[in-house]
């Protein structure tokens, strides 16, 4: 009979290949590119009989494992992808991966089983699919290269837009009600400040992310320009960038041959190599970050003016904190999403960080307030 912390240990490593499993297999089912998917079916695969040899070990422990299902984490990972795209939640399933691929060298029944072996596999494929690999065809290094940017951007937007709504509208409220509790004014201020941000930040995004898309098209026009005009160095280029992934001499020319025999590929491949751009997607699209920025913002900055709606006086203040301590914890609790930071720390730190810039405007607020009457 194993001791209890072996068996602790032994639920906690079942746990972790579940989620793994049930992640990698939401990913094969949204993903399009069939190639891509079937990567991540190997990958569940592999998590499917990790989890397998987890519940032996329970079992000959004399354990129970239990009904055991993916965690809060993992279905929120599947949410986003299922509804953004499997493109949106890579990063951070590669950030995980990586922190994850030495944890099972002290163990002995892992090592005695080779996992550290297959979750280093796991590590260098994750790296793989958000980096690219060398060898693979001028559209493959794009599909894969490419992955990071168009709903990184939307969800970074927005994530931003709610966290920067609800602290900019807390704590101009919180000053105002410093100098004047009246609970009108308040309302008045709070309501002028989520409209006035929220228009503010949807600019500065999407002219973020023009400016950026309008960059990335300059130097794409200057790559097809000299593709034009000296294909051959080009090429030379090409040859050198896959020397340098690790392909021979005569491999890397092999393929760059192949990539420059149209030009259109050519064009794509060295926006991707050597720019690390994605002509397809250029950043994501302005339009859906400030979209996104200016919802997120209002929804953010409507905590602080709930209770001033719903209420009055000293009441209405009361309720007006509630709403936004409310709004800041779950805003962390989201970060902790993909920071793999524990929901709770996320979210009281959200807290603290709001809740002091409150305070100080408030401080800030009653100071002027008592000078200006005094």
């Amino acid at each position: 009979m194993a001791d209890a912390g072996a068996v602790a240990r032994y639920r906690s490593n079942l746990q972790g290949e579940v989620d793994g499993a049930t992640l990698y297999r939401t990913l094969a089912g949204v993903e399009p590119d069939p190639h891509v998917a079937e990567v991540y079916r190997r990958l569940a695969a592999v998590e499917d009989a990790h989890a397998e040899l987890w519940r032996r070990r329970l079992a000959q422990a004399g354990a129970s494992a239990g009904p055991t299902r993916a965690g809060w984490r993992t279905r929120a990972l599947a949410f986003v992808a299922r509804h953004f795209g499997p493109d949106a939640v890579l990063p951070v399933v590669n950030t995980l991966e990586q922190v994850d691929s030495a944890q099972y060298d002290r163990q002995p029944e892992a090592v005695a089983a080779g996992l550290p072996k297959d979750e280093r596999s796991h590590a260098r494929i994750l790296q793989a699919l958000t980096k690219g690999l060398p060898g693979l065809s001028g559209p493959e290094i794009g599909r894969i290269e490419g992955r990071q940017s168009g709903s990184g951007n939307t969800l970074r937007a927005a994530v931003l837009g709610a966290n920067d709504g609800l602290v900019s509208n807390l704590s101009l409220v919180a000053g105002v009600a410093g100098a004047n509790p009246d609970t009108h004014m308040l309302l008045i201020t709070g309501l002028a400040g989520m409209l006035a941000g929220a228009c503010s930040m949807a600019m500065g995004e999407w002219l973020s992310v023009t400016t950026s898309r309008e960059m990335q098209q300059s130097q794409i026009a200057s790559e097809a320009e000299e593709l034009a005009q000296a294909p051959e160095e080009e090429k030379e280029e090409l040859v050198l960038i896959y020397q340098s992934k690790g392909l021979d001499e005569a491999q890397a020319k092999a393929l760059a041959d192949k990539l420059m025999a149209s030009r259109d590929t050519a064009l794509d491949t060295l926006a991707r190599e050597e720019l690390g751009i994605d002509p397809k997607e250029l950043g994501g699209s302005p339009w859906a970050a400030a979209g996104s920025s200016f919802f997120l913002f209002i929804l953010g900055s409507l905590c602080p003016v709930l209770g001033l709606v719903v209420a009055t006086g000293t009441t209405a203040l009361w309720l007006s904190l509630a709403f936004s301590v409310a709004g800041l914890f779950l805003i962390g609790a989201c970060t902790s999403v993909f920071t793999g930071r524990h929901l709770l720390f996320s979210g009281l730190r959200q807290c603290a960080i709001g809740l002091a810039a409150a305070a100080f405007t408030f401080g800030l607020g009653r100071l002027i307030g008592v000078s200006l009457g005094g």
